[in-house]
């Protein structure tokens, strides 16, 4: 393909000099959670439409992405959904993404409900690493804020899976100030001397049915101000460009965990991460707008590498750094993937 070729040896750039790397693939926009800042109850609730089955990409149409991703310098992939362990014969996917040249790291962010049933089968299709989501360790806080009525036993069932497995584990907790700030602390200490990377996120702006406001931001410095009270700790380097989390490193050996502040301190600078929702659409941006639809270049046999290069190309996108300056009206984490 003439475009394709032209392109093949080169890593596309945005507007503002930020390579292509990170390329997160939702399988599905259905998730067995209701969590309060993703997919809120009374959204989201028994009438919501999600999309059928005719509309979300095959597993060989994401494969067609992922290996022109690949040909622009893509290095990883993380799946992402809703809930993507909800997505049928997920490990084939797994499968067929490892065997391309060029990535060098596959993920998966899950609320780890599903894992005891599927972690053995992903590692052994050739996932690396899983992302889960625990907000709480604290049973009546768990249920409130993941919106069902489910023991936060069975996410911790998915992390033990996850562990025997051999799969790196990170763990990530969104802090919203007077719902589970309490927490902190708690969490700290439950992900301490273990291998597993905790990860502290502050409370997004992204969509628009979260109820998000800036008082409810409970910021990373707080976060650290909080664990500084009881523990000794160091930043350390981020383990690559574009990583997202401050890292810190407890003195005492036991471990390290990470800051996520894209509310208080931004990090659209070196960002290099492009979404793809479970329909088609291309996403530059965590709080986009819009996307621009790749689906029917894909049935029609078009040339997906170009629209990665031109698209990506133009791309200038940095809401946290202007946030409250631009349009309210964002696609909902759910949809995107996170």
């Amino acid at each position: 393909m003439e475009t394709a070729d032209k392109f093949k040896t080169s890593i596309p750039r945005d507007t503002l000099g930020r390579a292509l790397r990170d390329l997160r693939i939702s399988v599905t926009d259905q998730c067995n959670l209701r969590c309060g800042y993703c997919m809120p109850e009374k959204v989201f609730g028994p009438n919501h439409v999600f999309l059928q089955k005719e509309e979300i990409l095959t597993f060989e149409e994401i494969i067609l992405v992922a290996e022109a991703f690949a040909c622009c310098g893509g290095k990883k992939i993380r799946l992402t959904g809703g809930e993507p362990l909800l997505r049928p014969n997920l490990p084939e996917l797994v499968r067929s993404l490892r065997a391309i040249g060029g990535i060098k790291e596959i993920a998966l962010t899950t609320n780890g409900l599903l894992l005891p049933k599927h972690a053995a089968e992903l590692k052994a299709a050739g996932l690396d690493r899983v992302t889960l989501s625990l907000d709480s360790l604290d049973e009546k806080t768990f249920r409130r804020m993941s919106g069902r009525d489910v023991p936060v036993q069975k996410a911790l069932e998915g992390i033990r899976c996850a562990e025997e497995a051999g799969l790196t584990i990170k763990v990530n907790a969104v802090i919203i100030r007077h719902q589970n700030e309490d927490q902190v602390l708690q969490l700290a200490e439950h992900f301490r001397g273990t291998a597993h990377v905790l990860r502290f996120i502050e409370f997004m702006d992204v969509g628009n049915c979260n109820q998000w406001t800036p008082e409810k931001v409970y910021t990373g410095r707080e976060i650290l101000r909080d664990l500084q009270a009881h523990h000794e700790f160091e930043p350390i380097e981020a383990n690559h460009a574009g990583e997202v989390a401050n890292r810190y490193r407890y003195c005492d050996g036991l471990g390290e965990f990470g800051i996520i502040a894209s509310v208080s301190q931004p990090f659209c600078g070196n960002c290099n991460r492009a979404r793809l929702s479970a329909d088609g659409k291309l996403f530059t941006c965590l709080f986009a707008t819009s996307g621009v639809s790749l689906r029917d270049l894909i049935r029609k046999g078009g040339d997906i590498i170009g629209f990665l290069h031109n698209h990506w190309g133009k791309r200038s996108d940095r809401y946290s750094e202007l946030r409250g300056t631009r349009a309210t009206k964002k696609v909902e984490m759910s949809y995107l993937g996170g």
